[in-house]
């Protein structure tokens, strides 16, 4: 499998965190290398169900190192309860999870602070999930972040943890919030870091020695492209960088030792949140949400659903270098008559075959559309590519050809054996 880059090629929740799980298995090490809980990863192997939103998806393989590197940023106590409900579930953690001491925390104030920004924004509110990953990433680039390696030398972060509270204790007053307790925030975070502090190291110098050592490691990607802090459908992004470039400085691994970039995508689109989505269609939400899909894992929330956009995946295989895709869900197309697919825009009479960077131009852009039969029959239980009805081979061969990449995986449900690998 070499080393290799995961992305999601869309607005997130194009089913990574199954993808991962299946791609593990050749892998040695599974890299987190951005976000933080705003990411939700469902797993289902047998009848268990694990939804992840820090610790990476290797986790539910054996004998795998997983790793969270520099570039994420970490609520420690959300981490903990997430370790906690791995445990539970008979899943060990401990000897298998690192965690870089140079990442960012996520504390209190910011899940407080993110919620009161998106309020106050009323109708040009961003669609954040309210758990403080932007405020966090403002903080580190302001230079006034607490690390891991904070949390795990109590004298400091003590000291620091009084300083930044303060600070933001006033901003939240000034927003109209009540500001946070230091005991009871210090007791928590304390509780926490002594919880982490077996599992803290420099992930960098780790993920290099492997390198020397020949193993094999998989990146896996939260969020999407169009979600990308610099390439993404700016203001309606997450705080980091989604793309392929983002798991080289969040994880300290140099780009010359990446093989593959695999790009995740879902046999339509949807997207949650605010902003611009050309081939949103009212009918095929209804559809999907009425088969119970289409929720989102770490909100809740209806995700907003349109047809396959074969211009902002063909896009998003331009920036990440996509060598090989992963088409997801197809059997949610199973019932319908005809699909659709958008192989261009149309913008002020003009045709473009590229996602452009305003947002006024992309919100006014008209999608072109071809139009496939549908295959009208369960895809399910295929296990085999020759087991999929003829018309769904077509369509994913039209998918790939439209991208520009190889069809690598397709995934006909959320169990680990709904899975067809091709190459």
């Amino acid at each position: 499998m070499a080393n290799t880059i995961l992305v999601g090629a869309q607005w997130g929740d194009e089913g990574k965190g199954k993808i991962i799980d299946v791609l593990t298995e050749k892998a040695d090490i599974v890299v987190r290398s951005q976000g933080g809980s705003n990411a939700g990863h469902t797993v289902i192997i047998g009848e268990q169900k694990y939804i992840l939103h820090l610790v990476p998806s290797g986790i539910l393989r054996n004998r795998k190192k997983c790793v969270i590197g520099n570039g994420v940023v970490v609520d420690p106590v959300g981490l903990v309860e997430e370790i906690r409900m791995l445990e539970d579930l008979g899943v060990k953690v401990d000897g298998k999870l690192f965690i870089s001491d140079a990442a960012h925390l996520v504390l209190p104030y910011h899940r407080l602070l993110d919620a009161q920004r998106e309020d106050h924004k009323g109708r040009k509110k961003i669609g954040t999930t309210k758990r403080g990953i932007g405020p966090a990433y403002a903080d580190k680039a302001s230079r006034t972040g607490l690390r891991m390696m904070d949390l795990i030398d109590p004298e400091r972060f003590e000291k620091a943890l009084r300083e930044r509270l303060k600070e933001n204790n006033a901003v939240l007053k000034a927003l109209g919030a009540k500001p946070l307790s230091f005991a009871k925030v210090h007791a928590a975070c304390r509780a926490a870091g002594d919880r982490l502090r077996p599992l803290v190291t420099n992930t960098v110098v780790l993920l290099n020695r492997a390198l020397r050592q020949r193993k094999e490691m998989l990146f896996e990607g939260a969020q999407g492209t169009f979600l990308d802090l610099d390439h993404g459908t700016y203001p309606y992004v997450t705080s980091s960088n989604t793309t392929a470039g983002g798991a080289c400085t969040g994880s300290g691994v140099p780009p010359h030792r990446i093989d593959r970039v695999v790009g995740v995508m879902k046999a339509y689109t949807t997207r949650v949140g605010e902003g611009p989505f050309p081939t949103e269609s009212d009918e095929l939400g209804d559809l999907l949400h009425g088969m119970g899909r289409e929720f989102g894992a770490t909100t809740g929330r209806p995700r907003r659903c349109g047809w396959f956009d074969a211009v902002l995946t063909r896009h998003a295989a331009m920036v990440n270098g996509i060598d090989d895709i992963a088409v997801t869900n197809l059997d949610g197309l199973d019932t319908l008559e005809r699909i659709r697919i958008c192989v261009a825009y149309k913008l002020n009479g003009k045709k473009l075959d590229y996602v452009p960077a305003d947002l006024h131009q992309l919100a006014a852009c008209e999608p072109v559309f071809r139009d496939l039969p549908g295959w009208q029959s369960d895809t399910s239980r295929a296990r085999k590519w020759k087991e999929l009805p003829a018309r769904a081979r077509q369509y994913l061969e039209a998918v790939a050809n439209l991208v520009g990449a190889s069809l690598g995986i397709v995934s006909v449900g959320p169990a680990r054996d709904q899975t067809i690998v091709l190459k």
